[in-house]
């Protein structure tokens, strides 16, 4: 079986040919070695020196060069937002005392839907939306590696076109 032995970040993703693509969910992005299938049917084995983070617009250099696109899969999450940026900040001091893996953004906050959470925060004062996307948490304080933040930017290369929120034209089949 062929192997990804390395990721490369969208950021220095300049050109390469890309055969197949994979759509993972925020659990799934988060791996060292793992047999994978892409969606087009390219079977191959992730085998990197350490566990990484894979981001959504990342690749996976497989061992003859060739690319595999890394897609975030939607996920069922509670957009979570308040009246003001303090009512904001007491409502994402609640939810880290929980120990909930949060993404953090201007004037929202989204979580893994769950309806207890979703009562504390409107009994506080906020609103919890139901909502599907692609999940980027927090990489933590002592998870090292690449973090991700929510309000990131990602400029276009000229590897492809990119904008979060629709399907990428890359290889299905």
């Amino acid at each position: 079986m062929i192997r990804a032995t390395a990721l490369v970040r969208r950021a220095d993703l300049a050109s390469g040919e890309i055969v197949d693509r994979i759509v993972l969910d925020h659990g799934d992005r988060h791996r060292r070695r793992m047999a994978m299938r892409g969606v087009g049917g390219l079977a191959f084995l992730l085998d990197l020196a350490e566990p990484a983070v894979l981001d959504d617009g990342d690749a996976l250099r497989l061992e003859d060069g060739r690319l595999v696109w890394v897609e975030a899969a939607p996920e069922r999450l509670l957009e979570i937002r308040a009246p003001s940026a303090h009512a904001l900040k007491r409502l994402i001091w609640h939810i880290g005392n929980r120990h909930v893996p949060a993404e953090i953004g201007e004037d929202a906050l989204w979580i893994a839907h769950d309806h207890v959470l979703a009562a504390m925060v409107e009994g506080l004062g906020g609103s919890a939306t139901p909502v599907e996307r692609p999940f980027r948490p927090e990489a933590g304080a002592y998870a090292g590696g690449h973090a991700h933040p929510a309000d990131h930017a990602h400029g276009d290369g000229p590897a492809h076109g990119h904008h979060h929120g629709h399907h990428h034209g890359h290889p299905h089949g």
